[in-house]
């Protein structure tokens, strides 16, 4: 039977199975004993937040296909003034030096505060519905931003658990995996 954890992806480790250099997400599961699990997607180093661990291929597989454009949100700082016209922007999509430019995104500002005169961050939450490399950093460097902090908030119909504290895990609920559409084994007897 698959398992299915939410993980909280702390800042530092990356999103692989073994690295040389850093710690991975994959050295929280060790106790676990099983080599099957792997993470269903990837954040990088300095990106925290949600991340589903699995052994369940398949579902692996739907999460992360090009075709199906499973919504990410994502919440960040950034420094500068983001603006309405980068909001458009981004909603009509960016030329980051892919072969095509992003799909649209949506962008929200949050709030916009000065640190020091002429120096503004701004608090924004965004969803893609790609993957590309280090996408929304490249976003907002196209707009004359930077991201200087970055948490995923969701995948799909997941949600991070507010109360899931950064490094630890959970299993999923049975309310969680169905709307994810994975039929629990129970029920699934019972059919």
């Amino acid at each position: 039977m698959p398992h299915y954890y939410m993980f909280h992806k702390p800042f530092g480790c990356v999103t692989a199975r073994r690295d040389d250099r850093y710690p991975t997400v994959m050295d929280y599961f060790k106790e676990l004993h099983n080599d099957r699990l792997s993470p269903v997607g990837r954040l990088d180093r300095e990106t925290t937040g949600l991340l589903l661990i699995t052994d369940d291929g398949p579902l692996a597989h739907e999460l992360l296909s090009p075709k199906k454009h499973v919504d990410k949100t994502y919440y960040a700082k950034v420094s500068g003034k983001v603006t309405e016209e980068d909001r458009q922007a981004f909603a009509e999509g960016l030329d980051i030096g892919d072969d095509k430019p992003t799909l649209p995104a949506e962008l929200t500002i949050l709030e916009t505060t000065e640190k020091e005169p002429g120096i503004f961050e701004s608090r924004i939450r965004i969803t893609i519905c790609e993957g590309r490399f280090h996408q929304i950093k490249r976003m907002f460097e196209k707009v004359g931003k930077t991201v200087v902090y970055l948490k995923r908030l969701s995948m799909g119909s997941l949600e991070l658990d507010p109360a899931l504290p950064k490094g630890s895990a959970r299993l999923l609920t049975q309310k969680e995996k169905a709307a994810l559409g994975i039929a629990d084994a129970e029920t699934q007897k019972g059919k």
